[in-house]
């Protein structure tokens, strides 16, 4: 499959005055290919969101570059940038209750982009907004109704379907199950599949359940603290992990079955996360690694392939 998105030493800061900053992306470097779902993994606070929204343009670019279909984005987006870029690349946020415009209705939410786009008329953009309610789950009677006369459930739809209506080609999915109930998100996350399937979107799918990851994506990538740690085909990440902090973060998942996850023995991880202000010298999860050695403390450990089966890994024990 050709490349879509191609993301070289992507870096992403903060400042906070006086020389701080926080490195909340970080020397990042990765490739998506057509067709293809990404999922990105990481405990709270390892930079996934803001990865995702630097892709877009959302938060500039502090260094680094993202080239799509072979054309570099630039640093920092512009009006006509942002017209140009989100037909073809769009975003479904996670919160279903703040990400929706609550003084519109669901039809002018939906055919907000159309219009902005010059796609339709207003009457065209109104039917076809009509059908995606109907695609992804909902009712056409529903258009004239607020988002506050629905459920959690029910405004992720309406929140993949504006993000769908433009029929894009790439799709950052910002942990668009985290706020929902868990009967609701494998009805999601079954409609985000077929939608992949008819449409064939190319994803970045950012989550915390792992097993949902596993489910929907093609490769993972595992972040902590703003870095990449390891990177590779699904299974191979999930049932066979090199990183240590990959190995603990799979281990820490939960089994279904009661009696599999007592007998299951698991390696928690000690202290805390370092502060993205204060990022230490060497490998980041040096200080919380049981398999930590000298030089983990002293030298940063580079993403380099390991194994034949496309496998990048961040870590001195390979």
């Amino acid at each position: 499959m050709a490349e879509l998105l191609r993301v070289d030493k992507l870096t992403r800061y903060f400042e906070l005055g006086g020389g701080r900053r926080v490195h909340a992306v970080d020397d990042i470097s990765f490739r998506i290919h057509e067709r293809e779902v990404l999922g990105l993994v990481g405990e709270s606070g390892s930079g996934k969101s803001t990865l995702g929204k630097t892709l877009l343009g959302l938060h500039d670019k502090t260094a680094g570059r993202v080239q799509y279909r072979g054309d570099t984005l630039p640093a920092r987006y512009q009006a006509a940038d942002f017209r140009q870029l989100s037909r073809r690349m769009q975003m479904i946020f996670q919160d279903p209750y703040s990400s929706l415009n609550p003084r519109m209705t669901v039809g002018e939410i939906l055919a907000e982009g159309l219009l902005l786009h010059r796609l339709m008329t207003s009457p065209q953009a109104r039917d076809k907004a009509a059908q995606w309610l109907e695609r992804v789950g909902l009712h056409a009677d529903h258009l004239s109704r607020y988002p506050h006369e629905f459920s959690g459930g029910q405004r992720q739809r309406i929140g993949i379907a504006r993000a769908l209506i433009l029929e894009p080609e790439f799709v950052v999915c910002d942990e668009p199950i985290s706020a929902l109930d868990v009967s609701v998100q494998a009805q999601v996350v079954n409609l985000l599949s077929e939608l992949k399937q008819t449409m064939g979107l190319t994803m970045l799918f950012i989550a915390h359940d792992l097993s949902m990851v596993r489910y929907v994506s093609d490769r993972m990538a595992v972040m902590y603290l703003g870095a990449l740690v390891e990177i590779g085909p699904v299974n191979k990440v999930y049932f066979e992990p090199l990183h240590p902090y990959t190995q603990i973060l799979i281990a820490s998942n939960p089994e279904p079955d009661p009696q599999s996850e007592r007998a299951r023995l698991s390696t928690p991880i000690t202290g805390e996360i370092p502060s993205p202000v204060n990022v230490p010298a060497g490998c980041r999860f040096a200080s919380r690694c049981p398999r930590a050695m000298d030089v983990c403390r002293q030298q940063t450990p580079l993403l380099k392939s390991v194994q034949d089966d496309g496998r990048l890994v961040a870590c001195h024990l390979y």
